[in-house]
């Protein structure tokens, strides 16, 4: 679990002139709710928000906000994030307020480890159909990520959600029947036969009169 601590002051102005003034300041604005709690509007650096990201559970960190010129501080993930479509620079955060002592649902990444039998021996392909799955645990253990091995996959095995080991107290939600990966044979390449080109039509000389019907 993350031991970040981020203080962050409380927005007292809204609208765009303040996020245009927010941004002159280095800040994005961003929201913490949950808890059945009033949500708070904040600012906070983009700076320490990509470094939460970097971290090895990313998305999934657990970490202090702490009110600037308070002791209030609380234990959050962040929900949601929104980026500029062009630059990718991020413009807002939702954070949601967790118990430690509190289950939370949150969606973690799924990471195929190792190369599929199919794929090296067989010449297959390896289909990534779900890239996250979603749980339900404790907010300390959080994992990462999830690891799926797809050594033994062969052509036209699969691995679902129900097959995937995950540590004691963390709970599958969803359809544990969704496949997660599977290798599929080569899809034969259309072979274009190359026909012979056809025979132009031989060019009438110059001057021969056309034969009369």
């Amino acid at each position: 679990m993350s031991q970040e601590v981020l203080i962050v002051p409380k927005r007292e102005t809204f609208g765009k002139a303040a996020i245009r003034d927010l941004k002159k300041s280095g800040m994005i604005p961003a929201v913490v709710y949950g808890l059945n709690e009033p949500p708070i509007a904040i600012a906070i650096s983009p700076k320490a928000v990509a470094r939460v990201l970097a971290s090895d559970a990313g998305m999934n960190s657990v970490m202090f906000l702490q009110r600037e010129g308070t002791d209030i501080k609380r234990h959050v993930i962040i929900k949601d994030l929104q980026r500029d479509p062009i630059t990718s620079r991020l413009r807002h955060v939702d954070f949601m307020r967790v118990d430690m002592t509190h289950k939370v649902r949150v969606k973690v990444p799924v990471r195929l480890v190792g190369t599929s039998i199919g794929v090296k021996s067989m010449g297959g392909v390896l289909d990534f159909t779900h890239r996250e799955i979603e749980i339900e645990c404790l907010p300390s253990i959080i994992p990462g990520h999830i690891d799926v091995d797809v050594s033994n996959l062969n052509i036209g095995d699969s691995i679902r959600f129900e097959q995937i080991a995950l540590v004691p107290n963390i709970v599958l939600i969803g359809d544990a029947h969704q496949t997660v990966c599977s290798v599929r044979g080569k899809a034969p390449e259309e072979e274009v036969a190359a026909a012979p080109a056809a025979a132009e039509p031989e060019v009438a000389k110059k001057g021969k009169k056309e034969e009369k019907k």
